[in-house]
């Protein structure tokens, strides 16, 4: 159990460290892409394909991801 703990409190100040040096980018101008993906079909065209995770992933940082 408590090395569960540790873990989710690890993960936790993880989120929050990539949370602020993202926010610091954008506080400082720099025109940034980020690209998440995840698994794709072999016939998936060009580009990118966000998963659900992604999307929260980019909401939680305050980012709306572009609707597809």
């Amino acid at each position: 159990m408590d090395k569960l703990l540790k873990a989710i409190e690890l993960s936790m100040k993880a989120t929050e460290a990539s949370r602020e040096a993202v926010q610091e980018i954008l506080r400082r101008g720099a025109e940034t892409g980020i690209f998440f993906s995840g698994g794709r079909n072999r016939e998936a065209a060009d580009g990118f394909d966000l998963t659900e995770q992604d999307r929260d992933f980019l909401r939680s940082l305050s980012i709306r991801p572009d609707p597809r």
